[in-house]
Formats: structure tokens, sequence, C-alpha cells
């Protein structure tokens, strides 16, 4: 079923924290502002492991000057969900939740959005401005090796307890790969990380660096520095040391590749936004972030490219203001 087109002064495509930074800002200025999103609000901390700690105090994650209070200095995922979605309620943003652009077309006013709803309906909307503010966690870092289809291989991790005496592979040496390997162990999994480097990454969270680099000094997590996974097998994984001297074949039962995530540039190239091939970071202006195509705005992690711990909520927030600031002087 099609629905009338709606018109719109500015059209948020995502709805995670720093798209609804962008609606916070647009609704203080005074601007309409529609937010969509393919999944829920905050979809991508509603996908963080369930006992996740953030890096940021919780003052680094306000948006609009609504408090941000947390018990510890530090707030967990299930605090982060209950501060945005009441940054939704006391702002009174508009979002379509469950609503997937499937298109954009440049028009003689602004932009088109083709849109497809949960229950199969499809709808148009018309935008004088779009911020695309899609983040990066819907496309993980392949490792593009024999078996990574198979149903025991996840890129996300939520929690250890479905995997208690279960062998578990974890691979990469950062805060999520370190999360994984050491809530598994806590619930009972035999746990191998796997990681090409010879140590861990130097950005591990501090507050949990100690314990595994004691687990692993214990043996009670295993650990294959300086290697890959070059095959998954259905009770098994072949993992090589580098440089390639020998393969080892470990008993597997579940694979969780913490390999990172790339954004999706799909949406920007189809509006004309020019994407550096090296970077991903697509050409932009850091005052306004305006792309190279007028009414086209970024927001969030999708302005760092492939370097997605260059921005996080904490200065990713920032852009709402900048983009509002840049529309206001073309608002009809």
């Amino acid at each position: 079923m099609t629905r009338p087109t709606t018109e719109w002064p500015l059209v948020v495509v995502g709805a995670g924290p720093c798209g609804l930074g962008v609606g916070v800002a647009a609704r203080l200025a005074g601007i309409e502002c529609l937010l969509l999103d393919k999944s829920s609000v905050v979809s991508a901390i509603t996908n963080y492991p369930t006992h996740m700690t953030f890096f940021s105090t919780s003052e680094r994650l306000e948006l609009g000057g609504v408090p941000f209070t947390s018990v510890a200095d530090k707030p967990t995922r299930r605090e982060a969900l209950k501060y945005y979605h009441r940054i939704v309620r006391h702002f009174d943003l508009t979002v379509r939740q469950y609503h997937t652009v499937e298109a954009i077309e440049r028009t003689s006013s602004g932009f088109q959005l083709q849109v497809s709803a949960r229950h199969g309906e499809t709808r148009s909307y018309n935008a004088a401005n779009i911020v695309i503010a899609t983040g990066y966690l819907d496309t993980p870092c392949l490792l593009n090796v024999p078996g990574e289809e198979l149903e025991k291989v996840s890129h996300y991790y939520r929690e250890g307890a479905p995997f208690f005496d279960q062998n578990c592979v974890v691979i990469g040496g950062g805060n999520s790969a370190v999360d994984a390997a050491l809530d598994l162990h806590r619930w009972g999994a035999r746990v191998t990380l796997v990681h090409f480097a010879e140590a861990l990454d130097p950005g591990v969270k501090p507050w949990i660096l100690p314990d595994m680099l004691g687990r692993i000094r214990d043996h009670a997590i295993g650990v294959r520095f300086g290697s890959r996974v070059i095959e998954i097998k259905e009770r098994s994984v072949l993992i090589q040391s580098e440089p390639a001297t020998s393969v080892e074949e470990l008993p597997n039962d579940w694979v969780f590749a913490m390999t990172g995530y790339r954004p999706d540039p799909r949406l920007l190239r189809s509006v004309g936004v020019q994407i550096d091939e090296q970077t991903g970071i697509p050409c932009y202006d850091p005052a306004t972030m305006q792309t190279n195509q007028p009414g086209v705005f970024i927001a969030g992690v999708i302005a760092a490219g492939h370097n997605a711990n260059k921005i996080f909520i904490e200065n990713g927030r920032e852009h709402g203001p900048l983009i509002v600031q840049a529309v206001l002087p073309h608002r009809a």
C-alpha cells in the first residue's frame, strides 16, 4: 500500500544517538524533522553485549542538555537505552521505527525518499535536506574464509549463557573481542582468542585489560597471537600462524568474529556523494557536515570512513547543531 507523500525540511536516516542529536538540535531550532530507522531507536546499543559498560562517562553522552545520570561513573548499556528513549519522549521527536530507506532521488525541491515499512507498506517522503546517520554496525568486516556462512559464526556478541561448556573461538584483539572472551569464560565456555597481531590492541579498556591478561597468563583463556582463522568447519576451525609456518585444527562449536565494522556507503553514493576509496571517508565540510552534494549531510561514525575509532557518541553528538545551523539560513 502506498501512502501520500509528506514534506519535511529535514529527514534523518538513522535513529542512533547521533541521529537523535540531529533531531534534538532541529527541535531546539524550531525545524520540523523526521527520523527514519530500519530497526528500533538506538538499535546499535540494543545489540551491544548485555552487560557492557561504556568507555565514556555519562555526561559525555548527553543530548540537548538533558542530564544522563548513572549509578557508576561509566553507564551501562541498559542505562543508555533508557536515557535515549527518554530523549525521544522529552523532545517529542518524530521517529518512524522499522522504516527502511530503499532509495533516495534528487528532485527540483530537494529529495524524495522511498521507504518500506515493517508490514509491507511503501511510503514516499519529500525532504529539503537529508542527513545520513546510519552508523556502521550493520556491515561487519568479513573474514572471507571458507565456512564463514555457517550458523555457528556470528559477528555480534550478546552474552555467554547459551555457550556454557562449549568450545568457543573469539577472533580479534580489541575491546569487543576481549569483552566477549571474558564473558564467555565467566559463563563456563572454553575460550580461545585468535588475533593476527602479537598482542592485544593498545586501546583495550584499562579496567578490563588486567583481567584479560591474567586469564591468558593462567591459561584460563587460550590465545593464538600472530595467527589467523583460515577455515571454519562444523566441528573445528583451522588456525594458521603468521608467517604461514603451521596450521592447527582446533575443536570448535561457536565462532565470534569480532573483527570490526564499516559504514555502508550505498545511500550516499546513490545521491552522488564522493567517497575516498582508500579511507572510506565521504567528501564533506567538517564545519557544516554537508557533503559535496548540496542538502546532503552526514552525522556520526559514517564520517570516519573505515576508521570507526575516530568518532564516538561523545564527538558525533556535536554534528547535529552544526547541521542545523547550516540548514537554518536556507529555510523557506
